[in-house]
Formats: C-alpha cells, sequence, structure tokens
C-alpha cells in the first residue's frame, strides 16, 4: 500500500482516504491575499470487491467564513478503478483568499454491479502557519 503521512480516514466499504495538505509559499501572495494550498490524496481500497471513483464533491470554507462548492467528474481528470487492495494518488490544489482555511466533501464510487455510495471526506484544515507566526 502506499506509505503516505497525513490525516487518514477509513470510510464506508473500506475505503481509505489519506490527505496530506500544504502550503505552498512560493506560489502565494500574502500581500495581495491569495495563499496556495497542495492535497496528496491516496484512496485505498481495501474491500474485496472492485470500484471506481467517478465523481467529486468539495465544500471549502476560508478562515472568514466564506464558502464555495465544487461538484465534477472524477478527480484530476480521471475516474480511477480501484480493484481489491490497490489504490490511486493524486495531488491537487486549492486557493483561498485566507491563511487559513477547511475543506471536507465526497467521493461517489460505483461497484461493478453499478451500485452508487458515497464516501464522505471528513473536514480537514488549510493552514498557512508560515503567515500566521
Amino acid at each position: 500500500m502506499a506509505k503516505t503521512k497525513g490525516l487518514s480516514f477509513m470510510m464506508l466499504n473500506n475505503i481509505k482516504i489519506t490527505i496530506d495538505p500544504k502550503y505552498i509559499p512560493d506560489r502565494s501572495s500574502p500581500t495581495q491575499s491569495y495563499f496556495l494550498f497542495s492535497y496528496h490524496v491516496v484512496i485505498e481500497n481495501r474491500s474485496s470487491i472492485v470500484v471506481r471513483l467517478i465523481s467529486r464533491y468539495w465544500h471549502i470554507t476560508d478562515g472568514v467564513g466564506n464558502s464555495e462548492d465544487i461538484y465534477g467528474p472524477g478527480v484530476v481528470g480521471k475516474k480511477p478503478t480501484l480493484k481489491p487492495n490497490t489504490f490511486f494518488e493524486y495531488t491537487s490544489f486549492c486557493p483561498l483568499k485566507t491563511p487559513m482555511g477547511y475543506m471536507g466533501g465526497s467521493y461517489r464510487m460505483a461497484n461493478e454491479d453499478g451500485e452508487e455510495s458515497d464516501v464522505t471526506i471528513p473536514k480537514f484544515r488549510l493552514l498557512a502557519s508560515q503567515v500566521l507566526n
């Protein structure tokens, strides 16, 4: 399985999600209220069935409470199929207007029979600690 540090969540049907958020100072501009964060995600299928990630939903909230909902097919242009005991990983980005915020959401997964279910991703923090110190 993938070796990554970060926040791990065991979800519905033995799907494990690990998220490692990071602030990217060299692509941010605090004086212009632009803070860029990356988040590396590892999705592990620890079940005995094949599943496919078909869509995503993110609820993003900045440090002053402004929020945005993002819906879309797959992740990073892909709809990965995960056989039992395999994983898929990707990195994406989230710009905020504040040095702190939160993300949470869900992945819509389908099994081989076409049955769909949502895998909830609990809220995790985006923090530019270098800016806040």
